[in-house]
């Protein structure tokens, strides 16, 4: 049915024409035009489909109940599971809708008419000061007039009423912490019905900052259609999440979840399935009150919220806006526990007799994008077996599938090449090969353990809530996980050295051989870079990039100066003579707004020089409100193979 290519030369040439077809379709077509997004999906999915039969047919074993049997089954299970995620995932990236526009109608109508009141909800744990003020001023901040922002402590700290009650924020906590989040949400609802009771609430967790113009934003939106009952609009972050940071790819590496906030939110939303993701989301009170409140019988009330929403025909909206800024998982720790609180709690809606998988209420569409989401999670094995198939064929002889190097470049190569030349396509240049991977290896053990036990205990266990701030100063080692990637690069290397010295080592190695060979390399390369980011770098205080002008009291005179970057407490400057200054010299600078901030010189060098900031504390909060509600990040929003690579090269053989 497969017929296997008779050399090399013939499968090698007809892979060089699918690279270079695909190539053309990508230069050649435009992934805002719903016929080039057919196209090219279409196009992408074939060869996936091809692969498929393939491998159905010609690579499995006589089945029996031998490891020789099963072991490729369960892989060939677990592959098929991922394939069909990628396979729903073209057919969703098919749509997509951008509310932007409708966002401009709804402003200039609210600003005609009398703005409704807002109640913002800043949920907060246990963050540190220099954290959660960043979320009250800016909400504080925002261009509207007519809001009350809540601050709801779940911890109950007396130097954080206090500062509430100097900013002009409402504080409020509740006696225990039952509910998790979703109970922190409940109980500001009630106590605000009894005092604002605004119609529309925002919700933000304590680490984002909203852009002065959010409410305008979104509260027009919000209310430009009686069936909308939440606007939900992305992530950004100002910080770099861990791998990019500890591969030194913070400008050439978007952070794993720009593809799903810019991508494929605004596919879901088209399809009438975007969901709420728990923060920077404005609300409907009085759908809130239909509901009973906040969901609360998973640990993602976000999601149960709005398909518990959905069920009652009401739909969440994505405004694909940057309208605010929050701090990524800083530490590989707390990344790993942020994505198997995601896992888990999206298996817990799924899992609910009112949920969208197991209740009546839901329409096809709606329960197969849920699934669409649940699969995400359950491709998380897959890439286990991946790295570890390697190293149990070489030490085992146990292949995960049987085929020869020139079948798998025949049908496998091109499905490859399909998938990474679209996906590149339709996200606009946010996914980059091996190091997507990477970032899915990184993950993939400890979601695939939160499944096992998710199997076994879904519910009942407490909300693990992702630490952030802190002391990052300081390298830090991960050496349990470290050990688990060091083992299998080294594992892989090992198998490499092994298929040629080996007593046993055929005295001319075989089709499979070649296949299993090319297989453990690049599983060799994937674990060493996630080995690499158990090592983390550290870290300090981002600046953010402006370009802005000021002034220099500099021996008696005032200079003008060019402000390159900015941060709460350093500024870096350029076009400054060398040697006109020494480092730990006094220098204020007058920045425009802030007045004349006390600062002196860190460092000089040939372009530029960097100042240490000493604002005081009514400076200090207008910077906050500055940098962390503007616009602005430091990371990239579109990534380059090359500068991503450079960096890699430089963390593997240089260390920083």
């Amino acid at each position: 049915m497969f017929p296997t290519a008779s050399n090399a030369a013939s499968v090698l040439s007809t892979d060089l024409g699918v690279l270079l077809g695909l190539m053309v379709m990508a230069r050649l077509l435009d992934p805002a035009r719903l016929r080039d997004r057919v196209l090219f999906g279409v196009t992408a999915a074939s060869f996936l489909m091809i692969y498929t039969l393939w491998r159905w047919h010609d690579t499995l074993p006589t089945f029996d109940l031998t490891l020789q049997a099963l072991w490729p089954r369960l892989f060939i299970t677990l592959e098929i599971v991922a394939i069909s995620y990628t396979l729903m995932s073209i057919l969703i990236l098919t749509r997509s809708v951008d509310r932007s526009a409708q966002a401009d109608a709804a402003q200039r109508a609210l600003a005609r008419g009398e703005q409704p009141a807002v109640d913002i909800f800043i949920c907060t744990y246990d963050e540190p000061m220099e954290i959660v003020e960043r979320s009250i001023l800016a909400a504080l901040a925002l261009d509207y007039a007519n809001k009350t922002v809540w601050v709801l402590d779940d911890t109950r700290r007396d130097w954080l009423r206090s500062f509430c009650d100097e900013v002009g924020a409402r504080h409020l906590t509740r006696p225990d912490n039952k509910g998790a989040k979703a109970g922190n949400l409940n109980n500001a609802l009630t106590a605000t019905a009894r005092v604002s009771n605004a119609p529309v609430i925002l919700v933000l967790d304590a680490d984002f900052a909203p852009r002065r113009d959010f409410l305008q934003r979104t509260v027009g939106l919000l209310l430009s259609e009686p069936d909308i009952a939440v606007v939900q609009t992305p992530q950004f972050y100002y910080n770099p999440d861990p791998i990019q940071h500890n591969l030194l790819a913070s400008g050439h590496w978007v952070d794993d979840q720009r593809f799903f906030f810019d991508v494929f939110q605004p596919a879901k939303d088209a399809w009438g399935c975007a969901f709420c993701v728990g923060t920077s989301f404005v609300v409907r009170r009085e759908r809130l009150t239909e509901i009973g409140g906040f969901p609360h019988a998973a640990i993602s009330e976000d999601l149960n919220l709005t398909y518990t929403l959905l069920k009652r025909g009401f739909r969440t909206v994505w405004l694909n806006e940057p309208l605010s800024f929050g701090l990524s998982a800083e530490g590989v720790p707390e990344y790993i526990t942020q994505r198997a609180r995601w896992c888990l709690g999206t298996i817990q809606v799924a899992l609910l007799r009112d949920g969208p998988l197991r209740s009546r209420g839901y329409s096809f569409t709606q329960r197969w994008h849920f699934l669409h989401g649940v699969l995400n999670w359950l491709c998380k094995p897959f890439m286990v077996l991946l790295l570890i198939a390697p190293p149990i064929y070489w030490f085992a002889g146990l292949p995960a599938f049987e085929a020869d190097y020139l079948s798998f470049l025949r049908y496998g190569v091109p499905a490859l090449l399909g998938t990474i030349i679209y996906m590149g396509w339709i996200s606009r240049s946010k996914t980059l090969p091996l190091f997507m991977e990477a970032t899915h290896a990184v993950t993939c053990f400890a979601v695939t353990a939160t499944l096992l036990s998710a199997a076994i205990r879904p519910f009942g266990r407490p909300f693990k809530v992702t630490d952030k701030g802190g002391d990052r100063s300081r390298p830090r080692v991960h050496g349990k996980l470290a050990a688990i990637f060091g083992l299998i690069a080294a594992s892989s290397a090992a198998a490499i050295v092994w298929a040629f010295v080996s007593p046993n080592a055929a005295s001319e190695i075989s089709s499979i051989d070649y296949f299993n060979l090319l297989w453990a390399g690049i599983a060799m390369l994937i674990a060493f870079i996630a080995f690499l980011v158990c090592f983390e770098l550290p870290r300090s205080e981002d600046q953010f990039p402006i370009a802005e002008a000021g002034w220099l009291a500099h021996r008696g005179e005032v200079v003008p100066c060019h402000v390159e970057a900015l941060s709460l407490s350093s500024a870096r400057l350029a076009g400054l003579r060398r040697g006109a200054t020494t480092p730990g010299s006094a220098m204020p600078i007058h920045l425009d707004g802030l007045g004349w901030i006390d600062a002196s010189v860190e460092s000089v060098s040939k372009k530029t020089m960097q100042l240490r900031l000493q604002p005081s504390e009514a400076q200090r909060r207008q910077l906050v409100v500055r940098l962390f509600s503007s616009s602005c990040g430091v990371i990239t929003g579109q990534a380059r193979l090359r500068g991503a690579l450079a960096g890699l090269a430089r963390r593997g053989f240089v260390g920083r």
